[in-house]
């Protein structure tokens, strides 16, 4: 559910769920697919998938003009099915993983920061929701 402070955004990735959690989780995938856009990339990824374990993902403009690190730290974790984390600036994320067979529904809440509009970080969360899929669905298991 969404409410003013919270953004839902959503995909069904063609492929089930345990391929899913490993590529959302695991730093050699994550590498692949977390950011926006063609012209970023991110080059480092770290990951201890644990409750009060840290997470940290470095997003980088191609051309070298701007990047930014992407971290937290993991409030629940039940494998296949859901993560909570608190980012570095105190919002909530929680990202709920749904088995449909062959196919994986997943789904991410965030709370809003004051920045940006809210479409705006809609737009860009949804971006790496989407990247995601692509690259889940096109990537062998590994």
């Amino acid at each position: 559910m969404e409410t003013a402070n919270q953004i839902t955004v959503e995909t069904t990735v063609h492929a089930p769920v345990e391929k899913v959690w490993k590529y959302w989780t695991e730093p050699q995938h994550i590498t692949k697919w977390s950011f926006a856009s063609d012209d970023w990339h991110a080059p480092i990824a770290e990951n201890d998938l644990s409750v009060g374990g840290k997470f940290l993902t470095r997003m980088e403009a191609k051309d070298g003009s701007f990047g930014f690190d992407f971290g937290g730290v993991y409030d629940e974790i039940r494998m296949n099915e859901f993560i909570s984390y608190t980012l570095g600036d105190g919002r909530k994320v929680a990202i709920t993983f749904i088995s449909q067979e062959n196919d994986t529904k997943v789904i991410e809440t965030f709370d809003a920061e004051t920045t940006n509009p809210i479409e705006m970080q809609k737009a860009g969360w949804q971006s790496f929701l989407d990247n995601f899929k692509k690259y889940s669905e096109i990537t062998k298991e590994v």
